[in-house]
């Protein structure tokens, strides 16, 4: 007989979530939380960091995301609750560990939210250059919190509508660029976006794919809705894995397009990409300017409303199971009696968004710096992720899968290690900063008596 799948019961908790979500709503959930259009946003920066090589960027990102959908697949299964990485490392090596792990992660969590409000009022300012930045900032964290505030349900209303809507985008931009191929306007060789022998070497690929994972970031978000999901730990894992196939397959098809016409193609290797116009630039090249303000003006209601919505909704889930196992302030794991969402949680994400795009919005550096320091984050964090995974199933369980549970934990956590390493320095330091900080506060908590335990520790 197969074996009756785990509750949240079985570990310490009372389920107080509502589980209204099927394998598509969780699918749904992640690609909206990646974007299909995401790499309108940072086309520019990537294609200058890899030199010229968009689409290997994204290829290798995406080797590197495969290996830890795997493991996140691994631990769903094992322990179907939310909290994401926090809980896999937290029950599949130690409390502390997964403490770490939270922290990590939450440099990720609490910052995506905040960066993509500041990408979409940057972006929104430029057509409508009366609201301030600030302004449109203000504006998408109010409307996002008031649709999380009304259950998690019109959250994946509102997410299954602009789905649809980025995908017509998305297509409309590839029947033109195809179009324009075919026309004779392709500014380089057909294979360069994948390999250019004049700008190859490993650092350059792997720096530029530091950059390229920010796109992938959010398949693990649909851990964050274990217990509002009616699947199964295996399903909930596989949902993973089906969105990130998804969404790789749009990403490399929409750069390798863009590359291809991309104008003025020295002059962007050379000095960047810093009004983030490339790829609109690229778009106004194949169809005209009227695909280059379809394609700025979606970017900007993707980044500030769809894909910051779903990213308030797993941050707020991420410090409800925190909370909850009283390593964050108790008042976080409140769950609203007639919504079923973590309300405290949202309404605490919502501010910190809004402070966060506020400030960053008077920096010059403010998008770069989120985006090296959302990215470091999680590459930290799903590190102890693929350890996790040979702790849990090879020490303690004693399994002979290999491949699932040693393989491809080592292989995802040495490309993770090369990607840190080439990641952005001010990044690095930084990013190092905060899990310094973060071993502080557990130091404190053991000095303090209160070291991090979980429900079925207690005697």
């Amino acid at each position: 007989m197969p074996t009756p799948p785990k509750t949240v019961e079985q570990f310490g908790y009372r389920q107080e979530l509502q589980r209204t979500l099927g394998f598509a709503d969780l699918m749904i959930y992640g690609l909206i939380f990646m974007v299909p259009i995401a790499p309108f946003g940072i086309f520019g920066s990537v294609f200058a960091a890899s030199g010229g090589m968009v689409a290997l960027a994204y290829v290798v990102g995406l080797v590197a995301m495969a290996f830890t959908a795997l493991s996140y697949a691994q631990m769903a299964k094992a322990f179907p609750m939310a909290g994401s990485v926090y809980t896999y490392a937290g029950r599949g090596i130690a409390a502390p560990v997964g403490f770490i792990a939270g922290w990590a992660i939450l440099l990720d969590y609490l910052l995506v939210p905040g960066l993509l409000y500041l990408v979409a009022g940057v972006a929104m300012n430029s057509f409508v250059p009366v609201v301030p930045v600030w302004g449109w900032v203000v504006v998408f964290v109010a409307l996002n919190t008031v649709v999380n505030y009304l259950g998690i349900q019109m959250t994946v209303r509102i997410t299954r509508i602009m789905l649809v809507a980025e995908l017509i985008v998305l297509a409309i931009f590839l029947v033109v660029g195809v179009v324009a191929l075919a026309q004779g306007k392709a500014q380089t060789g057909a294979l360069t976006p994948l390999f250019d022998s004049s700008t190859f070497t490993l650092p350059l690929v792997f720096g530029a794919a530091s950059v390229a994972v920010l796109s992938f970031l959010g398949f693990d978000g649909i851990s964050t809705l274990a217990e509002e999901s009616r699947e199964d730990g295996r399903r909930l894992g596989r949902s993973m894995v089906a969105a990130l196939a998804l969404a790789a397959v749009l990403f490399v098809a929409q750069t390798w397009v863009a590359a291809l016409l991309t104008p003025n193609r020295a002059t962007l290797l050379q000095k960047g990409d810093p009004a983030g116009s490339a790829f609109y630039d690229t778009a106004a090249f194949a169809g005209g300017p009227w695909l280059a303000t379809l394609t700025a003006v979606a970017t900007a209601i993707a980044w500030g409303f769809a894909n910051s919505l779903v990213a308030q909704a797993a941050t707020s889930r991420l410090l409800f199971a925190m909370a909850r196992d009283r390593q964050l302030p108790a008042f976080l794991a409140r769950v609203h009696p007639r919504h079923k969402v973590p309300v405290n949680a949202t309404l605490v994400v919502a501010a910190l968004s809004l402070a966060l795009g506020v400030y960053m919005s008077t920096r010059a550096d403010g998008i770069p710096l989120m985006s090296s320091l959302v990215n470091f984050g999680a590459m930290s964090a799903f590190l102890l992720l693929h350890v996790a995974v040979v702790v849990h199933y090879l020490l303690r369980q004693r399994s002979s899968n290999l491949i699932a549970h040693l393989l491809v934990p080592l292989l995802g956590f040495g490309i993770l290690v090369f990607v840190v390493v080439n990641a952005n320095v001010a990044a690095q330091r930084l990013g190092f900063a905060w899990l310094g900080l973060g071993l502080v506060v557990l130091a404190v908590t053991y000095v303090a008596g209160r070291r991090p335990r979980l429900p079925e520790e207690v005697a």
